[in-house]
């Protein structure tokens, strides 16, 4: 486009060059003794524009000549910055590839190039940890530090990353809570940090770090629900010799937490196992209220003596509602069996039988028929549970 700019300018000068000199009769006259020298006006703007152009050029090529020195140290310089880019831009690739070696050769070329020294630096030491050279590794994150450290959020995250992949979880819990101290808390080292905690055991903080992750939508329900109900487990199993203490931690787990089938399923057991067997019962009650579960109800069945009548008044009142419901008639039948209500741990035992046949019904009416004295009957049930399914 610019050549074709050109070329319609010096046709357009060229005419307007005839037309002036058609109408101009000026001359351009030159005396040096004895000679003199008479040119028309136009001709002489003509020889004028060319020593002028002759005259451009010529000082462009001087110049051009005595600055040859810096075009070539600025070319030699492009090349290198050039060779730098390529050579980082081959670690990244060869890194995304899984050739680690060649992704930490082309990373130290980039930077000793001079070229993104800090980002040149981190690749390397991903490359390095991935060949398990962990004093390689540490040197290039410490080189990576140099200059001002220009990618400190950058060189913390990697830093956490590494070490969680080397199972160090209170060092990468220092780097992020460090990072943390010092900056935004964004989604990604906030789930690094949920994993740190995770390995540290620190089950405080994982359900703290799973609210705010759940709050920025940034983690599955699926993840969520088993984070929560891992942590909430672990507390409350290690308050399992405090009963008060259980109850107390218990009730300050939010309401659309307890209801949650596997925490209240984790919870239920340990308060059963604390001796607050009211505690489960109503732990149960409310979870099995807001979702039916199978594993829930299963649970229900096991209760102590004094439990027993509360429980079966409860599940009778389900049974309306769920009728031929297999787990809640095997649950109604076990506390039957604890109450010593023979006749009705029977019928309900041999009803869940009826609806899903199953090993855990055969040895229930086994066990039931041990204990009544029917040895026959006892031993057809152990054999079918033998053979049973599930």
């Amino acid at each position: 486009m610019r050549a074709l700019f050109w070329l319609l300018a010096v046709f357009a000068g060229a005419v307007a060059l005839a037309i002036i000199g058609r109408g101009n009769e000026g001359y351009a006259l030159f005396v040096y003794p004895p000679w003199r020298v008479e040119l028309s006006l136009i001709f002489f703007a003509i020889v004028l524009a060319a020593c002028f152009t002759v005259l451009f050029f010529f000082v462009r090529v001087i110049q051009h000549t005595l600055n040859l020195p810096l075009h070539v140290r600025n070319y030699r310089k492009r090349r290198r910055a050039e060779k730098a880019r390529d050579a980082l831009l081959g670690s990244l690739q060869a890194y995304l590839e899984g050739r680690f070696a060649r992704a930490e050769s082309d990373a130290r070329q980039a930077f000793e190039s001079g070229e993104s020294r800090p980002l040149a630096a981190l690749l390397a030491a991903r490359a390095a940890h991935q060949m398990r050279s962990r004093d390689r590794r540490d040197a290039w994150l410490e080189r990576a530090s140099e200059g001002g450290d220009p990618l400190h959020v950058a060189r913390l995250v990697t830093q956490a990353e590494l070490l969680l992949e080397d199972r160090d979880y209170a060092g990468a819990r220092a780097v992020l809570r460090d990072l943390h101290g010092s900056g935004p808390k964004h989604i990604a080292t906030l789930r690094l940090l949920l994993r740190a905690e995770l390995g540290a055991r620190n089950w405080e903080e994982v359900l703290r770090l799973t609210g705010v992750l759940s709050k920025r939508d940034a983690l599955s329900p699926v993840l969520q629900d088993e984070y929560k109900t891992q942590a909430l487990g672990e507390l409350l199993a290690a308050l399992s010799g405090d009963p008060a203490g259980l109850e107390a931690r218990w009730r300050r787990v939010p309401a659309r937490d307890q209801v949650l089938p596997r925490v209240a399923l984790a919870a239920a057991r340990h308060a059963a196992s604390a001796g607050r067997a009211a505690l489960s019962r109503d732990i149960l009650e409310k979870a099995l209220a807001h979702e039916w579960s199978p594993g829930l109800v299963d649970l229900y069945g096991i209760a102590p003596a004094e439990e027993v009548r509360a429980r079966i008044e409860k599940a009778e009142r389900w049974l309306a509602g769920h009728p031929g419901d297999a787990p809640l008639l095997l649950a109604l039948g076990r506390l039957c069996v604890t109450g010593e209500l023979w006749g009705k741990a029977q019928n309900y035992l041999e009803a869940s039988l009826s609806f899903e046949p199953g090993r855990d019904k055969h040895l229930a009416l086994a066990r039931l028929f041990e204990r009544l004295g029917k040895a026959g009957e006892a031993s057809r049930h152990f054999r079918m549970a033998a053979q049973a399914e599930g």
